[in-house]
């Protein structure tokens, strides 16, 4: 039945070859927009930790001054170097893990590649399993390392093929900054999409090369990256150390904790009350004590990891797609009242009210089927110019499966539901007003 209603649908066509082709048209550039903005709505607002989000969380507390002080307003977004250090001693969480960005320079030594600069990680040892970075070769390194500011390092897939040709590297030396560390573990790819672990630094570029233990990174003086910020001049610390330093008023560190169950969670935020007001009570802290406690999701909305001008986007779209669903409305509305003598006669010869409904909806869904097609091919044309901005995650817009398949069913329902009144319209049709006409 199906294949004799298709029939019709191809006939129907030939004879509308202009209005057919306008409601095409009409369906494929409310696809075509749709998709572009809806694909890369879902690049930025993906889940970074499929499965374990909701375990891992960034916890706030409160060490500025009184100087700026607004009551109500959100805690400080990093931490200082103390008070990361002394959460990792206490280690309350499953895991935990403080970090930091920096560069450190690469001294090749292979004959013909210049010294260059790379990305660095600086963070402890449970920044590998809690985030379960997948590993080609070698592991992470552990407490021991850290608590000896070993010179050990984690390099990226992308790392080892440049300076060891891809092979299994563990247990080789690299230069960093002028000082000699041993690869204990390669990573194999890893991007996650937003990089939630650090939105101080590029939130959608690639991860960095190099990850050393952060005890390491103070003891050799490295470079870091990424935003500080200071509240009393350093020296008023009674510190020698510069910002970096132990007792250093600035807030430049990021700070995560792993909590698998709800319990945890309470007893941890607890636990960060009680820290800061041991804090307040010695005197470093000033303000009220003041804490948060969000997962990996509620971090990125917090953030405003996607931008606003993406959702804005994808509202426009979704929009632009209902002004063509209403033209295509009007178009299949004239096109099928245009046949009501042709309806008239097979509703006279036999043909039932829920043939014509039938066949007007197989039109329809025909119509949706070809703009779904030619709504792909728009689609990827407006990929492959975002993929051409300055932007991050640029070239992460592609259509995967799940967004291709999603594609046809929005393009078939769509037109489908733009048939409905038309076909309802059409199988109204009175047989005997038709032929007293004729």
């Amino acid at each position: 039945m199906f294949g004799y209603y298709f029939d019709l649908a191809l006939r129907s066509f030939r004879r509308n070859k202009v209005l057919t082709a306008l409601m095409v048209l009409a369906i494929a550039l409310g696809i075509g927009a749709s998709m572009t903005t809806l694909t890369v709505f879902h690049v930025l607002s993906g889940d970074p930790l499929p499965g374990k989000s909701h375990t891992v969380f960034y916890p706030q507390i409160e060490p500025r001054s009184m100087g700026g002080f607004v009551p109500g307003e959100e805690p400080s977004e990093q931490w200082t170097r103390f008070d990361a250090e002394a959460l990792l001693r206490d280690a309350k969480g499953d895991r935990q893990a403080m970090m930091s960005g920096g560069a450190v320079a690469v001294e090749p030594q292979i004959e013909g590649l210049a010294p260059f600069y790379a990305d660095a990680r600086y963070t402890s040892a449970d920044f590998f399993p809690m985030f379960e970075l997948p590993f080609a070769h070698g592991k992470g390194w552990g407490a021991a390392e850290d608590s000896a500011s070993a010179r050990v390092a984690v390099i990226s897939a992308a790392l080892n093929e440049k300076l060891f040709g891809g092979g299994d590297s563990v247990g080789r030396t690299i230069q960093l900054d002028q000082q000699t560390f041993q690869v204990i573990g390669v990573l194999d790819e890893w991007r996650p999409t937003p990089r939630f672990y650090d939105l101080t630094n590029t939130r959608y570029g690639e991860v960095e090369q190099v990850f050393l233990p952060f005890s390491t990174s103070r003891a050799l003086e490295l470079g870091t990256s990424g935003n500080m910020n200071c509240w009393e001049p350093v020296g008023d610390a009674g510190d020698d150390g510069g910002n970096y330093s132990i007792n250093a008023p600035c807030a430049w560190i990021q700070y995560w904790v792993e909590l698998d169950s709800p319990e945890k969670v309470d007893a941890y935020e607890r636990y960060l009350v009680n820290y800061s007001d041991q804090q307040r009570a010695a005197g470093r802290f000033e303000r009220p004590t003041n804490v948060r406690l969000r997962d990996v999701m509620g971090w990125l909305d917090y953030n405003g990891a996607v931008p606003g001008d993406v959702r804005l986007q994808v509202w426009l779209a979704m929009g632009f797609l209902l002004v063509c669903l209403v033209n295509t409305v009007g178009l299949l509305l004239a096109k099928f009242l245009r046949r009501s003598t042709e309806i008239g006669v097979r509703r006279a010869l036999g043909a039932s009210r829920r043939a014509i409904f039938a066949q007007c909806l197989v039109e329809a869904g025909t119509i949706g089927l070809a703009g779904g097609v030619l709504g792909l091919g728009l689609a990827l044309l407006g990929l492959w110019g975002v993929r051409q901005q300055p932007t991050g995650y640029a070239e992460l817009a592609q259509l995967d499966a799940g967004m291709l398949l999603l594609t046809f069913v929005i393009a078939v329902v769509a037109s489908l539901l733009a048939g409905m009144l038309p076909a309802w319209r059409a199988c109204q049709i009175t047989p005997a007003i038709q032929l007293k006409s004729q």
